[in-house]
């Protein structure tokens, strides 16, 4: 059975739009599956990284576990999971969100913070060698232009 139905309210791919999309999708698949490997060799994850690092960010290392799931795109359920094992990993406690009776907030714990330190040369470097060092600055500034609008944040992103 095709694909291609003849449904005319279908706007079908061009085959230059197709061919950027597929190239889109495999360059986001081996950047990512790249620098998780490289994570991994550190024993963490992208989602512990993730975490680890906006907590990081925090002048008092704390974030909600609401705010943490809608960054990541996660739901609260899938993240409150992963807390659980980054907490029995010794990397963040939870701790009452007094602005939420049903939340809770993230805080990264010392062992949390060292982990991090100790994994964020690597995990740059890992960056570097998988994408950034693969473009040129223009290239840089074009891709930043194009994953800022995708992602509907402001131009100024950090």
């Amino acid at each position: 059975m095709s694909t291609k139905r003849s449904d005319a309210a279908t706007r079908w791919l061009a085959p230059e739009e197709e061919h950027a999309w597929r190239a889109y999708r495999r360059m986001v698949t081996v950047v990512q599956a790249r620098t998780a490997q490289d994570l991994a060799e550190l024993g963490l994850s992208e989602p512990d990284y993730e975490v680890l690092s906006t907590l990081s960010e925090r002048t008092d290392g704390t974030g909600t576990l609401r705010e943490q799931a809608a960054k990541m795109e996660w739901s609260r359920s899938r993240l409150s999971r992963h807390a659980t094992r980054m907490e029995a990993r010794g990397l963040i406690r939870r701790a009452p969100d007094p602005a939420d009776g049903r939340g809770c907030l993230l805080v990264l714990t010392e062992v949390g913070l060292d982990t991090l330190r100790q994994a964020a040369p690597a995990h740059v470097a890992s960056v570097r060698r998988h994408f950034v060092d693969q473009l040129d600055p223009q290239e840089l500034t074009v891709l930043r232009r194009i994953a800022t609008k995708l992602a509907g944040e402001p131009e100024n992103l950090r």
